[in-house]
């Protein structure tokens, strides 16, 4: 097989993980929506979705053609790090920008791991990390901290992603589509947020060692629907996920690839 056709193959593997990932997205927001509304659904994160989806007709079928989209996703994440082939260079910020890749090459991996794992095995429900106490020691205290301060990190650079629509930079969305950018914009504030709030939930749990569960993107959406403004609130991040799914589908057709 020839170089070209090896790198074509790829693009069209990581195309399909923005795409695997975008429907996690869509399914996670649809299930808050409905949630807000009153009309079933739940609060839930990515293996929660996964879950949704096994239960379905041809599930687990369905499960292992997404599992193979995050994996293409993951390679193509650990490439933007270690290539750079977005041009962020070396200084703090790009650094910064791609150690945030590489995290976000492992969180998919591990997805994509579970996946297949609940798949072939048995998986408990989705939720929170058990710590098996390792989060009273000092080590562990200070890596959670790192972790829920880079969630924090990510969920800044979200916000200001998608207040200046610099995503466009990356993507080749045709001027016709103005909704497609304002969707795009609505789904990366609204990550924002959950990832701010979780990123928080993080920092307290390392702050003070809580026993149980390390908090998970359920729980910061759980943040969002108990706080004051409530309802509202929790129905626009709802379907600002949704929205987010939808800019995940816009980059698997319009995102370059530089492999």
């Amino acid at each position: 097989m020839h170089y070209t056709e090896t790198k074509e193959n790829f693009k069209v593997w990581a195309r399909t993980g923005y795409a695997s990932r975008g429907l996690i997205y869509v399914i996670v927001g649809t299930l808050a929506v409905f949630a807000a509304v009153g009309s079933g659904g739940e609060v839930t994160d990515s293996k929660g979705a996964l879950q949704k989806i096994m239960e379905q007709p041809f599930g687990y079928f369905l499960i292992i053609l997404l599992s193979i989209g995050l994996c293409g996703y993951s390679v193509w994440r650990f490439l933007q790090a270690v290539k750079d082939t977005d041009d962020h260079g070396t200084n703090a910020k790009g650094l910064a920008i791609r150690g945030g890749l590489l995290v976000s090459c492992l969180v998919h991996l591990f997805l994509a791991y579970w996946a297949i794992s609940a798949v072939f095995g048995s998986q408990k429900n989705s939720g929170g990390v058990e710590q098996s106490g390792w989060l009273d020691s000092t080590i562990g205290q200070i890596g959670l901290a790192i972790v829920g301060a880079c969630v924090f990190g990510a969920g800044i650079a979200h916000l200001i992603k998608g207040w200046t629509a610099k995503f466009e930079r990356y993507m080749d969305i045709p001027d016709t589509r103005a909704l497609a950018k304002t969707l795009c914009q609505f789904g990366l504030i609204a990550r924002g947020v959950v990832w701010c709030i979780l990123g928080s939930l993080l920092l307290h749990s390392a702050l003070i060692a809580h026993q149980g569960e390390i908090s998970g993107m359920a729980d910061a959406l759980h943040t969002i629907q108990e706080s004051d403004y409530g309802t509202g609130l929790f129905s626009v991040i709802a379907f600002g996920l949704v929205a987010f799914g939808i800019y995940g589908f816009l980059e698997a057709g319009y995102r370059r690839i530089n492999a």
